[in-house]
């Protein structure tokens, strides 16, 4: 018998594709790579604003997380993708407040950037994450 379980909640935007949202088997949680999209709408939010699209992203992150019975304390690592370098910067700053609010003990998670060719052109950040569930 598996303990995989899928991962799902309404507080992130649906999988655009054929994945889950989230999958945890035993301790560990996958979150697949979420984008700038409103859960409620499933539309593309903050057209050219990387910090705004950032956040959302995070937000939807987070969601899946909490849905996945994890805290944002618990992740070890965030893979964020950019399409550009310039987006560097404003991409931090938005990752650095996200981080300080949602990881009190300071004790913050590894981080990997990227730079590529996202799937839809409106989107200028994706961010998946692992976790392990305490």
């Amino acid at each position: 018998m598996s303990d995989k379980q899928i991962v799902t909640t309404d507080q992130a935007p649906a999988p655009a594709y054929v994945f889950s949202q989230g999958i945890r088997i035993g301790n560990m949680l996958q979150i697949s790579g979420q984008g700038p999209k409103d859960p409620k709408s499933n539309e593309y939010i903050g057209a050219g604003d990387v910090k705004a699209q950032t956040t959302r992203t995070l937000e939807n992150v987070r969601a899946i997380v909490e849905a996945g019975g994890a805290s944002m304390e618990d992740v070890l690592m965030l893979r964020v993708y950019l399409t550009k370098r310039e987006d560097f910067a404003p991409m931090n700053e938005a990752y650095a407040e996200f981080v300080e609010k949602y990881v009190p003990s300071k004790e913050f998670p590894s981080r990997t950037t990227v730079f590529v060719g996202l799937p839809d052109e409106p989107m200028l950040v994706e961010i998946d994450a692992v976790a392990v569930v305490a």
